[in-house]
């Protein structure tokens, strides 16, 4: 994965309900774990993920074939404001997530309501294609 130029604030904790933003089939999916944080955490701490973090979710609501199933997704829009490197602050009005097909970054559905976070356009550029609108 690319490093980021700002610094996210982990905004997502370990359980947490979140919408999904693309026509995937799923519209709710709670956060499982955090890939890539193993490492980087406290023995027994849960870990804690923010803007463009790859996360494995468990699909709660949506599509009867997608329900219950365990995918891949990337965060795109955090409520917890972050900083950039010039000194603004973002934060959007809602947390939501991409599901994707596969771990290289190709999201599965084919279009995405609201705001992408440039950021997320920086580390997936297959994310950066399909979205309308980029933050």
């Amino acid at each position: 994965m690319k490093a980021l130029k700002a610094r996210i604030t982990k905004g997502l904790n370990h359980g947490s309900q979140v919408e999904t933003c693309d026509n995937s089939g799923a519209k709710l999916v709670r956060i499982v774990s955090v890939k890539g944080s193993g490492s980087k955490t406290v023995r027994g701490r849960k870990p804690r993920c923010g803007l463009a973090d790859l996360v494995l979710v468990s699909v709660v609501k949506g599509d009867s074939a997608m329900r219950k199933q365990v995918v891949l997704a990337v965060i795109v829009r955090q409520r917890k404001e972050y900083r950039r490197k010039d000194g603004t602050r973002i934060k959007f009005a809602d947390n939501a997530v991409v599901v994707l097909k596969d771990d290289k970054g190709t999201p599965k559905g084919t279009m995405f309501k609201g705001a992408i976070a440039k950021e997320v356009a920086e580390r997936w550029p297959a994310i950066a294609k399909v979205a309308d609108i980029l933050v």
